[in-house]
């Protein structure tokens, strides 16, 4: 660099790496603490399944709404809480950090939970529905706040730095993944059971009562934990490299530029750096060094930013097409809880003389099916994928999601075929007009659509959440599982927005293909739109991901290589400037 140029000075010294060691041997952490995290994780889940799984039935035999507006309210409702995390995350990152957003949001959910047993029991029915309603969106308003953050700060509490919990970390996200499962599958069972078999006050007081237990635990961890204080917004460090690069539009490297900006003040360790890329070069011009950076005595972070945070931003935004092209994976994935549920409650359910398959009850096939497919494809498929391409996860992260897409494509096309069945069984012994009438064929017909289901969410919704995980900066990685999040419920709006269109337009053509009754309507053509706009999408999905590039990050020794190379190909330089 040119010998003129004014170095910036940076105050490092809050980032003594011998305070930062001792900070981290005098804390706890490890399973002693994580094992805390995992129930009250558990206990969400079963508390979200138990009131999900079966809300369309509750929306439509109890609160009398049409098929199609029931379906509505549900894709909103989980599209909201799904929604609500990038606010929950926002402000643990911000202000309140994760344990008090995780403690502030969890009561939260209980007092809403609380709410929507009072309002199938105890509050009169003129009021019931508003009551019922308000309850649902506080819950949204929980899982905001606990959503984005419990994962994260179970994951905090194991030191990178130390071998054993190192070790050990690995085998937290398998239990992590465990516990969601299992508190799904037996929310599934056990308490849709209750709902519809004893009463659904008794179902929703097991779910309040089963917070307030978590919520009791989560507290009898308190001294064992380790927490973090708020990092920041990381929508600060992103609006400073679009600002920076605004205000030196007119700069080039050659032209009115003094070099490149290396020295990143936020790092506690130099020794992991971003390899710098040709993808949105307009906003490397946040990082090039002109005459008033180096008249200045420090440096202004809303002129000036690193190659580091430029490259940051950039990963943000090669995200940003694959989260858009999953949206309609997550509208298909939604059928779960509505019009599978639906056709379920019209089939025979008997088990022997005096029991019944709950319709909802089957979801539960797809945690089953979780289970078995993603040690199967952990344990089996790649090793052999691993000596086949040499990757050593043996597909990459974009080929496992696009797998995921293309068997959601398969299943709403058997779907569309067991309906066609399920009609035709209906026509054929005149039930055609009795909606309420049991018709003729077994629930078991529905297996093969919950295990396809299952199948894609293990390739596809893992393979997003390691993505969005692996792929954003460390300091937003709060900010990356609410964004992985949020695909479930804007894809929800999404199957909300199609539902709306394929009954208008087939309204004004004749019969509407979601009316109330399932056996006068069309559900399997309705399948087959979902398939067909699903297969558009995957190839929408493949053009996107020929020029996605993952993060390249190099080491100090390599950047020291490179020391003279053009700007394009450099990594980190140990320059000062």
């Amino acid at each position: 660099m040119d010998s003129s140029v004014a170095p910036v000075t940076i105050d490092n010294d809050h980032r003594n790496p011998s305070k930062l060691s001792s900070q981290r041997k005098s804390s706890k952490g490890g399973w002693n603490a994580a094992i805390f995290v995992i129930f009250v994780e558990m206990a969400e889940r079963f508390a979200f399944y138990g009131l999900a799984g079966n809300l369309i039935t509750y929306l439509t035999n109890n609160l009398g709404e049409p098929m199609t507006v029931a379906a509505k309210n549900v894709n909103t409702w989980v599209g909201v809480s799904s929604i609500f995390p990038l606010l929950g995350a926002f402000i643990a990152d911000s202000y309140l950090g994760r344990f008090k957003t995780i403690l502030a949001s969890s009561l939260i959910y209980f007092l809403g939970m609380v709410l929507l047993s009072l309002s199938v029991s105890v509050i009169p029915m003129h009021y019931r529905k508003v009551v019922f309603f308000t309850a649902l969106y506080v819950l949204a308003i929980g899982e905001g706040g606990h959503k984005p953050c419990v994962q994260t700060f179970a994951a905090d509490q194991f030191d990178e730095n130390n071998p054993q919990e190192k070790a050990a970390k690995s085998s937290f996200f398998n239990w992590w993944y465990l516990g969601i499962v299992t508190g799904a599958s037996v929310a599934i069972v056990v308490v849709i059971y209750l709902q519809d078999n004893v009463s659904w006050a008794a179902g929703f007081g097991v779910l309040s009562g089963s917070l307030a237990v978590a919520l009791a635990v989560f507290l009898t961890g308190i001294k064992r934990y380790r927490k973090q204080r708020p990092t920041g917004s990381p929508f600060t460090m992103i609006a400073r490299v679009f600002v920076a690069a605004a205000k030196k539009w007119r700069v080039s490297e050659t032209h009115g530029g003094r070099g490149i900006c290396y020295e990143d003040d936020r790092r506690i360790c130099e020794s992991n750096n971003l390899v710098r890329t040709k993808q949105f070069r307009f906003l490397d011009k946040a990082m090039i060094i002109d005459n008033k950076d180096c008249l200045s005595k420090t440096k202004d972070p809303w002129r000036l930013c690193s190659l580091n945070q430029v490259e940051e931003v950039k990963l943000v935004l090669r995200l940003i097409p694959i989260w858009f092209a999953c949206l309609m994976f997550s509208a298909v994935i939604t059928q779960l809880h509505t019009f599978f549920t639906k056709q379920g409650s019209t089939m025979l359910r008997s088990i022997g003389p005096n029991f019944e398959v709950p319709p909802a009850a089957l979801q539960s096939l797809v945690g089953l099916t979780i289970l078995i497919a993603v040690p199967v494809y952990d344990r089996v498929f790649v090793p052999i994928a691993r000596k086949i391409t040499g990757h050593p996860r043996g597909i990459t992260m974009l080929q496992r999601i696009g797998a995921g897409l293309f068997v959601s494509i398969l299943n709403m096309v058997v779907a569309g075929l067991v309906e066609t069945a399920r009609v035709n069984t209906a026509s054929k012994h005149g039930l055609l007009d009795t909606p309420k009438a049991v018709v003729p064929m077994s629930i078991w017909w529905l297996v093969p659509q919950y295990v396809l289901t299952g199948i894609g969410d293990g390739l596809a919704v893992v393979g997003l959440q390691e993505l969005f995980y692996d792929q954003m900066p460390e300091e937003m990685r709060s900010i990356g599982a609410a964004a992985y999040i949020s695909v479930v419920g804007v894809g929800s709006f999404v199957n909300t927005a199609i539902i709306s269109v394929v009954q208008a337009i087939t309204s004004r053509h004749g019969n509407a293909w979601l009316g109330d009754n399932l056996n006068r309507a069309n559900l399997n053509y309705f399948y087959w739109v979902l398939a067909g706009l699903s297969g558009v999408n995957l190839c929408v999905y493949m053009w996107i991901t020929k020029g996605f590039a993952y993060k390249n990050v190099e080491n100090s020794d390599q950047a020291n290589s490179n020391k003279g190379k053009e700007p394009e190909t450099v990594g980190y330089l140990e320059a000062k400037v």
